[in-house]
């Protein structure tokens, strides 16, 4: 008698189907349990591993800027309040809004925060209260270049309380051109900063001191301009950090041009490898450009932020900002540059109504009452800063 064929449903068939692969996956696993380490080894590695797809990244970081902080003796007793102490946070209130929405915001603090205990004092000596650098910080600004012709002007106990007083918010600020030690200049110059995924660097120069030198072997209370000693310091930064930025304090008072020195110390720094750099001195706006085939951006002066100098040269200033992107490509080479520069002019107005009352105003927010030819310097001196890189972007709102 014939046998008759047992036929699986298609269900059965799929279940003794996963049936033989479990036990053919104990079996396998039984047998890899068993052999050795080298064994175990040599077949991982001929087991193929999938990578991860490499992407480019991109990061990016935003820097803003303006000019000097020169407080005459106007300006404190301006801030000055019934107890005593002082508040310069009216002053830039509308430049806050502006300031405090970049990554980073430099100023130059031209004269030097020694306090009330050294007694304050106007040109040409200076000394100011260390409430000027609280409405700086107050309004976001975290990068502050130290060293000018006015930095000795309460010779060293004066470096020493403005040192000292931007070292308490060095959780907050990046300084540099003054320290209080040989040590301090040599580990600060070294030093590298990251923000966004972009590492800089920050170095301050001066080239002026109003004859008023250091002393011989503390030559790190001013950071004095030479060749030589830049090139030292970019060096030691040049391997680490994706961007240089130098602050030079340089060319000549009330000056709406450049000197040749300036020229001169500009194409020096590009070659060493910096990217950036930033003006101050003259108190007067200066051009801007682009120098070595685009490699570096420089401002040559920002002019005064604030200050009571007389003339509407001097009470007019320059913000500026720029973006610095930086690209890793899918075989790690990295590209750094400067970007999308734009610019807006300010001004700083003291009287009102007969009475001494600081405030800066950035051009745009200038009206006929606050400035009554304010359209014609505005012409003008967007003219002085364009002349040689006429694409330059007029406005700044920091959004």
């Amino acid at each position: 008698m014939a046998k008759k064929k047992v036929k699986l449903k298609k269900g059965g068939r799929f279940l003794l189907v996963l049936l033989l692969i479990g036990i053919l996956g104990i079996v396998a696993f039984d047998y890899y349990q068993s052999l050795d380490q080298d064994t175990k080894g040599n077949i991982q590695k001929t087991i193929p591993k999938v990578e991860k797809k490499k992407e480019p990244k991109e990061y990016q970081l935003s820097l803003f800027m303006v000019g000097d902080a020169l407080i005459h003796s106007a300006v404190y007793q301006d801030a000055k309040l019934s107890d005593g102490t002082y508040d310069f946070k009216p002053m830039l209130e509308l430049i806050k809004p502006i300031s405090s929405k970049y990554d980073l915001a430099y100023y130059n603090q031209e004269t030097v925060l020694g306090g009330t205990e050294l007694g304050l004092s106007n040109y040409p000596r200076f000394n100011s209260p260390y409430e000027v650098g609280d409405a700086f910080i107050d309004a976001g600004f975290n990068m502050v270049s130290l060293a000018t012709n006015h930095t000795m002007d309460k010779n060293e106990e004066g470096v020493i309380n403005s040192v000292n007083y931007w070292k308490k918010h060095k959780d907050k600020v990046v300084y540099s051109g003054q320290w209080i030690s040989a040590e301090e200049r040599e580990k600060e110059v070294s030093q590298v900063y990251e923000k966004n995924g972009i590492k800089y660097a920050f170095l301050s120069y001066t080239i002026w001191t109003n004859g008023l030198e250091t002393p011989v072997g503390k030559e790190y209370l001013n950071n004095v301009y030479s060749e030589e000693k830049a090139a030292s310091d970019i060096a030691k930064v040049k391997d680490k950090a994706d961007i240089i930025i130098v602050a030079m304090h340089w060319g000549t008072e009330y000056s709406l041009g450049v000197d040749y020195k300036q020229d001169e110390i500009a194409k020096f720094l590009s070659n060493q490898g910096v990217q950036l750099i930033i003006g101050a001195h003259p108190h007067v706006v200066e051009p801007v450009e682009w120098i070595n085939d685009g490699k570096t951006f420089v401002i040559y002066s920002l002019g005064n932020l604030i200050s009571d100098q007389e003339g509407n040269e001097r009470l007019t200033g320059l913000m500026m900002s720029v973006d610095i992107k930086k690209k890793v490509d899918i075989d790690d080479k990295v590209t750094v540059t400067v970007e999308n520069p734009r610019a807006e002019l300010t001004y700083t107005k003291s009287y009102y109504g007969g009475k001494r009352n600081f405030k800066v105003y950035p051009y745009s927010q200038l009206n006929t009452g606050i400035l009554s030819n304010f359209e014609a310097l505005r012409d003008k001196y967007q003219g002085v800063v364009s002349q040689w890189y006429p694409e330059l972007q007029w406005g700044i709102t920091g959004e």
